[in-house]
């Protein structure tokens, strides 16, 4: 470079743009300070809503607790959901029979100490063996039988109480997801400007890193399992929301419209028309939700949710890469179990609509004869 050439890096020339561009910076730029606003905010949550946080973490923490306690009991809940679908399926009258015999068979634990104990100190296998017979009632004898080697090895791994943990979450923070999206997708189908509203809170909430979950979580509620399912249920309420819109909305006119002209009230059209046509949406709206809180509960352990999380967490932490594949192995086989149960719901029952065709075949014939 000789003398006469100018030094470009100590030539400045302050031109309009590069002073509109400093006015930008310094009056508008400069006071956007999101994460001030941010750390504001959670301040101001933490002084003045306590009590709100403090009820929000009983409510969930009584939901978790109540969950693990079916599992470690499956008895009660078995014959909870045996009532309960008598109850539905045959009436007051025969629902009524079924609740009292099996109160008395219940009662026996008072006299039996072999009811006893499986009443109030089942083994693990219980659990284990009601797993294989809902696969082989809901999806078939193949799954029933994938689902028994695969407890087996659960077992052999000795992440049995890791799994039960993790299921616990996984059910309590799905039903939680359940109980606040699945009226906020109906509040959706039914209002068009519901649905401008929440439709950007939704993207927001499915592409927001996973991990962004867990801090607010630690903020408010500490350390271990409330703020892992808390976290869990809004990373996984999307789904239920969303599928829950589409399907009401799929609804075809002409069953709305011949719901109305029978004179079907709002309320009657929802549950008796829309629903059930929506059914097979939400119930994947349901099946995604689970997934999605199944893969959420495995990244909270790093604020303490335990369960297989947390036993991968450990092999990452001390590099121990057999218990961290035993760890995801487990999580592998509980989420194959949960989608395929949990997706049969949402399918029709090819083989049961067969035995039932079959039986109304046979006893139909018989009537023919007997006439």
């Amino acid at each position: 470079m000789t003398q006469d050439e100018p030094d470009i890096q100590d030539h400045e020339t302050v031109g309009p743009v590069e002073s509109l561009a400093e006015w930008f910076s310094e009056t508008v730029l400069e006071p956007i300070t999101i994460g001030d606003w941010i750390e504001d905010g959670v301040d101001w949550i933490s002084d003045n809503l306590e009590g709100l946080l403090d009820g929000i973490e009983a409510v969930i923490r009584a939901l978790v607790d109540a969950t693990e306690f079916l599992l470690l009991y499956p008895l009660w809940l078995t014959a909870f959901l045996i009532a309960a679908g008598v109850w539905m399926r045959f009436g007051h009258k025969i629902g009524a029979i079924t609740t009292g015999a099996l109160l008395v068979a219940f009662g026996l634990g008072v006299f039996s100490e072999t009811v006893q104990a499986l009443l109030w100190f089942p083994p693990p296998w219980v659990l284990a063996v009601l797993i294989v017979l809902g696969g082989i009632w809901r999806v078939g004898w193949r799954f029933g039988l994938f689902a028994a080697v695969a407890l087996l090895l659960i077992f052999s791994m000795e992440l049995w109480p890791e799994t039960i943990r993790t299921l616990s979450l996984v059910v309590a923070s799905s039903i939680a997801a359940l109980i606040i999206g699945l009226p906020i997708g109906i509040a959706m189908s039914r209002n068009d400007t519901v649905e401008m509203l929440v439709r950007p809170v939704l993207d927001l909430m499915q592409t927001m890193p996973p991990f962004v979950y867990l801090i607010p979580a630690a903020i408010f509620f500490g350390l271990g399992t409330v703020p892992g399912a808390i976290a869990t249920l809004i990373f996984a309420m999307p789904p239920a929301v969303r599928l829950t819109n589409l399907g009401i909305r799929q609804v075809s006119r002409e069953h709305v419209e011949a719901g109305q002209a029978f004179g079907c009230t709002p309320r009657q059209l929802l549950f008796k028309i829309q629903l059930p046509l929506a059914l097979p949406s939400i119930m994947a709206g349901i099946n995604q939700t689970i997934m999605l809180a199944l893969s959420m509960v495995v990244i909270a352990s790093m604020i303490g949710a335990g369960g297989l999380g947390g036993t991968v967490l450990t092999g990452i932490q001390r590099l121990q890469v057999g218990v961290g594949f035993e760890g995801g192995l487990a999580v592998v086989f509980l989420a194959i179990l949960l989608d395929r149960i949990s997706q049969s719901f949402g399918q029709r029952r090819r083989e049961g609509n067969a035995y039932g065709n079959l039986l109304r075949w046979f006893f139909s014939g018989r009537q023919k004869a007997d006439a």
